[in-house]
């Protein structure tokens, strides 16, 4: 099969071209350490399987795999990381990656390269484990576009679920006077009305 690999560690992607050749079943028909270098010779070569680091110096290879799967997505990238992070993970399976490995896993590489050849999806047994509470943290609502911090969206799924400023105020470890200003700051941002339409604008973009 042949695999082009991406790892902004040079030492590392060299490491890597040299134990997948040594099994004889492994054409590594590139090596690269950047983001767009891992676009260009996905271009060039069109392998089998692009084996992809995620943390890259200016394009990430996340970056790099949503570009590669709008234009052709059949392409079959396989991510090997250091980094088990939940919106990593999240991101590479709603992307439709065919696998997320940890780096510390080597002896799993060439099994996993050989099942992603064959169709199947890999995603080593400590990213599986994971894969439940990263879906749960994913369906928050991501507020931040509009200005919205932490705090201020925390209050405004507490208002969601009908919770008044005293409630509210209790769970936080607020005072109510807080809480009432944050409300306002919120509702200001947001051009909204009220609470009611606070909780409709939280279900919509919860939706989305």
């Amino acid at each position: 099969m042949n695999v082009v690999v991406v790892d902004d560690d040079k030492l590392v992607g060299a490491s890597l071209k040299t134990i997948l050749e040594a099994s004889g079943e492994v054409n590594v028909v590139g090596v690269g350490s950047s983001g767009q270098e891992a676009i260009d010779l996905y271009e060039r070569h069109k392998p089998d399987i692009l084996l992809l680091d995620i943390r890259m110096s200016g394009m990430s290879g996340l970056d790099a795999a949503e570009r590669i799967l709008a234009s052709d997505p059949s392409a079959r990238i396989l991510f090997l990381t250091t980094f088990s992070d939940d919106e990593y993970i999240i991101r590479a399976l709603k992307m439709g990656a065919r696998g997320y490995l940890l780096k510390q896993n080597y002896e799993s590489i060439l099994p996993s390269l050989k099942a992603v050849c064959k169709g199947q999806s890999v995603f080593g047994d400590d990213i599986v484990s994971r894969i439940p509470t990263a879906l749960q943290k994913s369906r928050k609502p991501d507020f931040s576009r509009y200005g919205i911090n932490e705090k201020e969206a925390e209050i405004i799924a507490l208002v969601a679920e009908g919770m008044n400023n005293k409630e509210i105020a209790a769970t936080l470890y607020l005072s109510e006077g807080t809480v009432r200003n944050y409300l306002s700051v919120i509702l200001e941002k947001l051009q909204l009305r009220d609470r009611t339409q606070l909780a409709v604008f939280y279900y919509k973009n919860r939706q989305q």
